[in-house]
């Protein structure tokens, strides 16, 4: 009998149905809980899926784990990391009743004493640094004057980061004090309610309405810059040991704090070693992701951040040791790991839609190998239709080409 795993997701990204792909191909039985027009439902690989309501978050999460009744719940964004800590919380104290979820959630996400640390950049990094990984001083502060502090002992330039943020989102790199100033109180700020509302009327996303009607502010991070190339880990994991992983150095991005749009497969020792060491620290399970700066004059890799849940490259079955939904279809059903194909010999991997979208002349759509989910034409040409239009410089021919290969 197939394991079934409950994708988790409060936000519309494309990569997400990537994964649910994946793990369908993996062997797995694949449902999720996700938005109402949400791209993972286009494809064919997911068997059925159950409504998230932001206003209910933790409702529809319990509702949708009790209809399925999953071996695994592979959360794909951050809000829903959260929701399943809170979750947890909530079940644990109904005591024998709420036993199962919470075991559900452990086997998930690995254990409980990890859920306040991927949550705090800089708690995060102090466990980092106490496990001789390489990392950037990062400090959590509440006023200017703190802020003050950190630019003196720092200097410029600095990045400014509010916890709880995802995808570049709450990201700022500032370059003077009177940046730093602007971007501390625009981060720490409450979401101002014309915002939180329209994400929820236009975007169907209702994650900013309760901060912005209880006025709750964000804890902001100062984190001291290094002077690089940016680089990205993603791994599956197992009750603190790593099974399959992924390394990239990123060339090129959506925009200076957005996701990835193209990488290169890479081997990086230090990357390696950061990843074992704070998969095993915090005895995590699932999938996961790390971020590093490649210094430029040493090359060594400073850890910045984690991201406690898939991201976007995680579908990518990259040869040997590479193939995260294979590693964890094994983890959860006890057979052995049975890999897929690499899917290209390339080391150089363009994301779709995001670099053809950003630049559809962009050279690595030629060079590189274009990640293109054919096999799946509806989800090709909803994310085209769909995000064409908020785009500028697409090609005409470009974008009809791109949608009759789809048919």
């Amino acid at each position: 009998m197939k394991p079934t795993v409950l994708i988790a997701a409060t936000a519309h990204w494309f990569p997400t149905a990537r994964l649910g792909m994946a793990l369908a191909n993996a062997g797995c039985r694949v449902e999720a809980v996700c938005p109402t027009g949400h791209p993972i439902g286009l494809t064919s690989a997911v068997r059925r899926t159950y409504t998230y309501r932001g206003l209910a978050p933790l409702e529809s999460f319990a509702a949708a784990i009790a209809s399925v009744s999953p071996n695994l719940i592979v959360p794909s964004d951050d809000v829903a990391v959260w929701h399943l800590h809170k979750l947890y919380d909530r079940e644990r104290r109904r005591g024998k009743a709420g036993m199962a979820t919470c075991a559900l959630i452990e086997r998930s996400l690995g254990t409980p004493a990890s859920f306040p640390v991927v949550r705090k950049r800089a708690l995060f990094m102090r466990l980092a640094e106490q496990e001789g990984v390489r990392v950037p001083r990062t400090e959590a502060i509440t006023t200017l004057d703190d802020l003050e502090q950190c630019a003196a002992q720092m200097g410029f330039p600095m990045v400014l980061k509010s916890d709880g943020s995802s995808g570049g989102y709450g990201v700022r790199i500032v370059r003077t004090y009177e940046q730093a100033e602007r971007a501390f109180r625009k981060l720490q700020a409450p979401p101002l309610l014309a915002r939180a509302a329209k994400r929820a009327l236009v975007n169907q996303d209702t994650t900013l309405v309760w901060p912005s009607l209880f006025r709750r502010r964000f804890v902001v991070n100062v984190q001291a810059a290094v002077a690089g190339r940016e680089a990205t880990s993603t791994v599956a994991c197992w009750k603190g040991a790593i099974l399959a992983s992924l390394h990239f150095e990123v060339l090129k991005k959506q925009d200076s704090a957005g996701p990835s749009t193209v990488l290169r497969l890479i081997e990086n020792a230090e990357m390696s070693f950061a990843a074992e060491k704070m998969v095993r620290r915090l005895g995590l399970s699932g999938v996961i992701g790390l971020d590093f700066m490649l210094e430029t004059q040493s090359g060594d890799a400073y850890l910045i951040e984690i991201n406690p849940r898939a991201t976007q490259v995680g579908h990518l079955a990259l040869g040997r040791g590479r193939d995260l939904p294979a590693a964890l279809y094994a983890a959860i059903s006890g057979n052995s790991v049975r890999e897929s194909p690499r899917v290209t010999a390339s080391d150089v991997i363009a994301l779709f839609p995001h670099e053809w979208l950003k630049n559809p002349e962009s050279q690595f759509l030629q060079s590189g190998y274009h990640d293109v989910p054919w096999q799946e034409p509806q989800l090709i040409r909803a994310c085209v239709g769909t995000r064409r239009k908020q785009l500028t410089g697409i090609h005409p021919l470009n974008s009809a080409l791109l949608v009759k290969n789809a048919h």
